[in-house]
């Protein structure tokens, strides 16, 4: 198992597991009795990310809500400090992280299942070098009990496409059993944060006019108002780093939830020099996530799919023949006797590659049916590769994804990426593209639509008029 190391330990928290402890009962001890309370039975949380000598002390008024808590896993979304970082997510390659507390496995079958339908990037070097995402995971061991995982997610910049599409995926993967971790400072102050509307000479004046702005953006948290946060945060010119983050967690959130200011403090009210400084906000609340839609494949169900599309594939490639579609119809589960539409997609384990996609759109006979025939097809009959040899199934990751059936829309502009697979056709030309494909490429609707137009072997902007468009959604799952 690959592990990629702390490296805060000694410097922004203490490099052992006793001086770590010794910290948070200190913590715990300055707690006062007239604090605000937390929402009962909370699971999201918003935290700074500073040196624990600096903002530790708020961190924990928010982390000891979700004390003994059996979270499977804690999603922790942060910004990116030192590496520009466009319309992804990135999450480590490592199989955990670690801390002087132990290893936190990163969940990588929740992560898998993000990259379906969200931009995500793996890069070690990133989060090696991202103190805001690292500083939480002994906070979180601290509170949680053991066995929980860790997904950590950097972001930079994100368009409107990319953090809608984001929002989205995060809303459609959380559940009860998952912690929502925002990692973000607030209010940098001074010249060299290039942030001094309020001049440098450090009076309490200065303190109470940055707290007062970082008052009207926590507001905003508070209320789940994304807009509203936004408009604060662009408004004041508040150098609230984690603001990406933020706002991704807010439009993710189902309607109901809310969030509580717990804590604020900034790094100089011990010393009373506020000519720079930088504020600390904890606030934890509750969302109750709305999980899977009604009708969704469940896990067994999956697992039998991909089972069958696994199996298809390789009896196709090692005698040349496929297997009959009825194949799997006598064993198949209830679910997968549906009619929909289905999709296989082989892709190289060692990079990614596509090795061969094919399916069918139309909701024409049981869904195990589509998958058997089109699993055969994939590794055989695609065009655009020669067919699969036994010497690469080893290699292969099979990929199934199962339709609604297509209905068309008034217009491109209709196109949610990352929730809809599109349909183009013009001409007699045709093209479809899956869900998955803006997301696992990054693409905004245009550059997705301009793909498209090129895959039906029309002019590159010929998405722009006179095309007709339908969309449909997928479920999406792999090995």
């Amino acid at each position: 198992m690959k592990t990629l190391p702390s490296t805060l330990a000694g410097s922004w928290y203490p490099a052992t597991e006793s001086a770590i402890r010794r910290m948070a009962e200190k913590w715990e001890a300055g707690v006062g009795a007239d604090e605000p309370a937390a929402p009962e039975g909370a699971n999201l949380l918003v935290l700074p990310h500073a040196g624990w000598a600096y903002s530790g002390a708020v961190a924990w008024r928010a982390v000891r809500a979700v004390r003994g808590r059996a979270f499977r896993r804690a999603v922790v979304l942060a910004p990116s400090h030192r590496a520009w970082i466009e319309n992804r997510l990135v999450a480590p390659e490592s199989d955990a992280v670690s801390t002087p507390l132990g290893a936190i496995p990163v969940d990588r079958d929740w992560l898998s299942r993000l990259e379906l339908v969200a931009p995500v990037l793996r890069n070690d070097r990133v989060h090696a070098a991202e103190h805001a995402a690292q500083i939480e995971f002994p906070l979180l061991q601290l509170a949680l009990p053991p066995g929980f995982s860790v997904v950590p997610l950097v972001a930079g910049s994100l368009g409107e496409e990319q953090l809608a599409m984001c929002a989205r995926a995060l809303a459609e993967l959380m559940d009860a059993g998952t912690l929502l971790v925002v990692s973000s400072d607030f209010t940098h102050y001074g010249e060299d944060f290039d942030y001094a509307p309020y001049g440098t000479r450090g009076d309490a004046a200065v303190r109470e006019r940055a707290a007062a702005v970082d008052a009207e953006a926590a507001a905003r948290i508070e209320a789940r108002d994304a807009d509203g946060f936004r408009a604060v945060v662009d408004r004041t010119g508040a150098t609230i780093c984690g603001r990406v983050p933020i706002e991704l967690a807010l439009r993710a959130m189902p309607d109901a939830a809310r969030l509580r200011l717990l804590r604020y403090a900034t790094s100089s009210d011990a010393d009373g020099d506020f000519s720079r400084f930088v504020c600390y906000a904890a606030l934890a609340g509750r969302a109750d996530w709305p999980g899977p839609p009604a009708g969704a494949l469940g896990a067994e169900d999956r697992a039998f799919l991909l089972r069958v599309a696994r199996e298809a594939v390789e009896h196709a490639v090692r005698t040349g023949r496929p297997l009959p579609a009825r194949h799997f119809a006598e064993q198949a589960p209830a679910a997968t006797r549906a009619k929909m539409g289905a999709f296989v997609t082989l892709s190289r384990k060692a990079d990614g590659s596509l090795r061969g996609c094919i399916g069918e759109i139309l909701p024409m006979r049981p869904l195990v049916e589509a998958v058997t025939a089109r699993a055969a097809d994939a590794a055989l009959e695609d065009p655009r590769f020669d067919p699969v040899a036994p010497d690469e199934l080893a290699g292969l990751r099979v990929e199934v994804s199962a339709l609604t059936p297509p209905a068309p829309v008034a217009s491109w502009r209709d196109i949610v990426l990352g929730r809809d697979g599109m349909t183009l056709e013009k001409g007699g030309r045709f093209a479809v593209f899956l869900p998955q494909v803006a997301p696992e490429q990054g693409w905004d609707l245009a550059t997705t639509l301009t793909h498209l137009s090129l895959k039906a072997g029309l002019p590159a902007d010929a998405w722009r008029s006179g095309a007709a468009f339908e969309t449909f959604r997928a479920e999406v799952f792999h090995e």
